[in-house]
Protein backbone atom coordinates (compact mmCIF):
# COMPACT_ATOMS: atom_id res chain seq x y z
CA UNK A 1 0.00 0.00 0.00
CA UNK A 2 1.36 3.38 -1.01
CA UNK A 3 2.07 5.87 1.75
CA UNK A 4 0.56 9.27 0.93
CA UNK A 5 3.15 11.97 0.32
CA UNK A 6 2.61 15.17 2.23
CA UNK A 7 4.36 18.38 1.33
CA UNK A 8 6.58 19.87 3.98
CA UNK A 9 5.92 23.51 4.80
CA UNK A 10 8.47 25.93 3.37
CA UNK A 11 10.19 27.93 6.09
CA UNK A 12 9.60 31.64 5.75
CA UNK A 13 6.48 31.24 3.59
CA UNK A 14 2.78 31.37 4.43
CA UNK A 15 0.75 33.55 6.75
CA UNK A 16 2.50 32.35 9.92
CA UNK A 17 6.01 32.89 8.51
CA UNK A 18 6.35 36.38 7.07
CA UNK A 19 9.17 36.77 4.61
CA UNK A 20 12.14 38.99 5.36
CA UNK A 21 10.94 41.54 2.82
CA UNK A 22 7.54 41.90 4.51
CA UNK A 23 8.77 42.82 8.00
CA UNK A 24 12.48 43.43 7.60
CA UNK A 25 13.39 40.32 9.60
CA UNK A 26 13.82 36.63 8.93
CA UNK A 27 11.45 35.24 11.50
CA UNK A 28 13.81 36.07 14.36
CA UNK A 29 16.75 34.14 12.90
CA UNK A 30 18.67 37.27 11.92
CA UNK A 31 18.98 40.73 13.43
CA UNK A 32 16.56 43.42 12.41
CA UNK A 33 17.76 44.82 9.08
CA UNK A 34 17.45 48.41 10.26
CA UNK A 35 19.61 47.66 13.30
CA UNK A 36 22.17 45.87 11.09
CA UNK A 37 22.41 48.90 8.84
CA UNK A 38 22.77 51.30 11.76
CA UNK A 39 25.54 49.22 13.38
CA UNK A 40 27.38 48.90 10.06
CA UNK A 41 27.41 52.68 9.64
CA UNK A 42 28.31 53.39 13.27
CA UNK A 43 31.32 51.04 13.45
CA UNK A 44 33.00 51.43 10.06
CA UNK A 45 36.39 51.90 11.77
CA UNK A 46 36.21 48.25 12.90
CA UNK A 47 36.42 47.00 9.32
CA UNK A 48 35.54 43.31 9.09
CA UNK A 49 35.11 42.86 12.86
CA UNK A 50 31.45 43.13 13.81
CA UNK A 51 29.79 43.15 17.22
CA UNK A 52 29.05 39.42 17.09
CA UNK A 53 32.76 38.53 16.75
CA UNK A 54 33.04 35.95 19.51
CA UNK A 55 36.77 35.58 20.13
CA UNK A 56 39.08 37.73 22.19
CA UNK A 57 40.75 39.75 19.45
CA UNK A 58 43.94 40.38 21.46
CA UNK A 59 44.41 36.63 21.96
CA UNK A 60 43.67 35.83 18.32
CA UNK A 61 46.15 38.45 17.09
CA UNK A 62 48.83 37.08 19.44
CA UNK A 63 48.23 33.51 18.21
CA UNK A 64 48.27 34.63 14.56
CA UNK A 65 51.52 36.55 15.02
CA UNK A 66 53.06 33.44 16.57
CA UNK A 67 51.80 31.43 13.60
CA UNK A 68 53.25 34.06 11.25
CA UNK A 69 56.64 33.81 12.96
CA UNK A 70 56.49 30.01 12.78
CA UNK A 71 55.78 30.10 9.05
CA UNK A 72 58.57 32.61 8.37
CA UNK A 73 61.11 30.53 10.30
CA UNK A 74 59.98 27.51 8.27
CA UNK A 75 60.45 29.47 5.04
CA UNK A 76 64.02 30.36 6.05
CA UNK A 77 64.92 26.85 7.22
CA UNK A 78 63.53 25.20 4.07
CA UNK A 79 65.28 27.80 1.90
CA UNK A 80 68.63 27.12 3.54
CA UNK A 81 68.17 23.37 3.18
CA UNK A 82 67.19 23.82 -0.46
CA UNK A 83 70.50 25.54 -1.20
CA UNK A 84 72.65 23.36 1.10
CA UNK A 85 71.30 19.93 0.12
CA UNK A 86 74.13 17.77 -1.22
CA UNK A 87 74.61 14.14 -2.18
CA UNK A 88 73.48 11.61 -4.72
CA UNK A 89 69.80 11.89 -3.69
CA UNK A 90 69.86 15.65 -3.06
CA UNK A 91 68.17 16.96 -6.20
CA UNK A 92 64.59 15.67 -5.68
CA UNK A 93 64.78 16.34 -1.93
CA UNK A 94 66.01 19.90 -2.51
CA UNK A 95 63.18 20.44 -4.99
CA UNK A 96 60.70 19.32 -2.33
CA UNK A 97 62.27 21.72 0.18
CA UNK A 98 61.74 24.55 -2.32
CA UNK A 99 58.08 23.61 -2.83
CA UNK A 100 57.52 23.49 0.93
CA UNK A 101 59.28 26.83 1.39
CA UNK A 102 57.04 28.48 -1.22
CA UNK A 103 53.91 27.01 0.40
CA UNK A 104 55.00 28.20 3.86
CA UNK A 105 55.45 31.70 2.41
CA UNK A 106 51.90 31.50 1.08
CA UNK A 107 50.71 30.56 4.56
CA UNK A 108 52.58 33.51 6.05
CA UNK A 109 50.94 35.86 3.54
CA UNK A 110 47.45 34.55 4.36
CA UNK A 111 48.06 34.88 8.09
CA UNK A 112 49.43 38.42 7.73
CA UNK A 113 46.39 39.42 5.66
CA UNK A 114 44.02 38.00 8.29
CA UNK A 115 45.85 39.89 11.06
CA UNK A 116 45.25 43.12 9.16
CA UNK A 117 41.56 42.22 8.59
CA UNK A 118 41.20 41.84 12.35
CA UNK A 119 42.65 45.30 12.91
CA UNK A 120 46.12 44.15 13.97
CA UNK A 121 49.62 44.56 12.60
CA UNK A 122 51.63 41.56 11.34
CA UNK A 123 54.95 41.32 13.18
CA UNK A 124 57.76 40.71 10.69
CA UNK A 125 60.51 41.91 13.03
CA UNK A 126 63.60 39.74 12.52
CA UNK A 127 64.84 40.66 16.01
CA UNK A 128 62.14 38.59 17.75
CA UNK A 129 61.24 36.14 14.99
CA UNK A 130 62.80 32.98 16.44
CA UNK A 131 61.52 33.77 19.96
CA UNK A 132 57.92 34.03 18.68
CA UNK A 133 58.13 30.99 16.43
CA UNK A 134 56.92 27.62 17.68
CA UNK A 135 59.36 25.76 15.41
CA UNK A 136 63.14 26.17 15.49
CA UNK A 137 65.62 27.25 12.86
CA UNK A 138 68.05 24.32 12.72
CA UNK A 139 70.71 24.40 10.00
CA UNK A 140 71.39 20.64 10.06
CA UNK A 141 74.31 18.97 8.31
CA UNK A 142 73.43 15.89 6.32
CA UNK A 143 70.48 15.50 3.99
CA UNK A 144 68.84 13.08 6.44
CA UNK A 145 69.26 15.58 9.27
CA UNK A 146 67.65 18.28 7.15
CA UNK A 147 64.66 16.05 6.38
CA UNK A 148 64.35 15.06 10.05
CA UNK A 149 64.51 18.66 11.32
CA UNK A 150 61.87 19.76 8.84
CA UNK A 151 59.67 16.84 9.87
CA UNK A 152 60.04 17.83 13.53
CA UNK A 153 59.09 21.42 12.65
CA UNK A 154 56.04 20.27 10.69
CA UNK A 155 54.89 18.11 13.59
CA UNK A 156 55.20 21.11 15.93
CA UNK A 157 53.20 23.24 13.48
CA UNK A 158 50.51 20.54 13.19
CA UNK A 159 49.98 20.40 16.96
CA UNK A 160 50.03 24.20 17.25
CA UNK A 161 47.48 24.67 14.48
CA UNK A 162 45.18 21.98 15.89
CA UNK A 163 45.13 23.78 19.23
CA UNK A 164 44.47 27.13 17.52
CA UNK A 165 41.63 25.60 15.49
CA UNK A 166 40.07 24.24 18.68
CA UNK A 167 40.36 27.64 20.34
CA UNK A 168 38.73 29.45 17.42
CA UNK A 169 35.79 27.03 17.22
CA UNK A 170 32.69 29.06 16.43
CA UNK A 171 34.19 32.22 17.91
CA UNK A 172 36.02 33.07 14.67
CA UNK A 173 35.01 30.70 11.86
CA UNK A 174 36.91 32.64 9.18
CA UNK A 175 40.24 32.34 11.00
CA UNK A 176 39.43 28.73 11.91
CA UNK A 177 38.86 27.78 8.27
CA UNK A 178 42.10 29.47 7.21
CA UNK A 179 44.03 27.60 9.91
CA UNK A 180 42.36 24.32 8.92
CA UNK A 181 43.50 24.86 5.32
CA UNK A 182 47.06 25.53 6.47
CA UNK A 183 46.95 22.55 8.84
CA UNK A 184 46.00 20.24 5.97
CA UNK A 185 49.05 21.36 3.97
CA UNK A 186 51.36 20.96 6.99
CA UNK A 187 50.09 17.39 7.36
CA UNK A 188 50.93 16.76 3.69
CA UNK A 189 54.42 18.17 4.26
CA UNK A 190 54.96 15.89 7.26
CA UNK A 191 53.78 12.90 5.25
CA UNK A 192 56.16 13.77 2.37
CA UNK A 193 59.10 14.14 4.75
CA UNK A 194 58.32 10.92 6.62
CA UNK A 195 58.29 9.07 3.26
CA UNK A 196 61.68 10.56 2.41
CA UNK A 197 63.17 9.29 5.65
CA UNK A 198 61.85 5.77 5.02
CA UNK A 199 63.22 5.78 1.47
CA UNK A 200 66.55 7.20 2.62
Amino acid sequence: MDTPVTEKPVVGKGKNHPSRNEKGTSGGLLSDVKALRERARKHTADGAVTQDYGADRTTVLKLLNEALATELVCVLRYRRHYFMAKGIHAEPVAAEFKVHSDEEQGHADRIAARIVQLGGAPDFSPDTLSARSHSEYVEAGSLCDMIRENLVAERIAIESYREMVQYMGDRDPTTRRMLEDILAVEEEHADDLADMLVKG
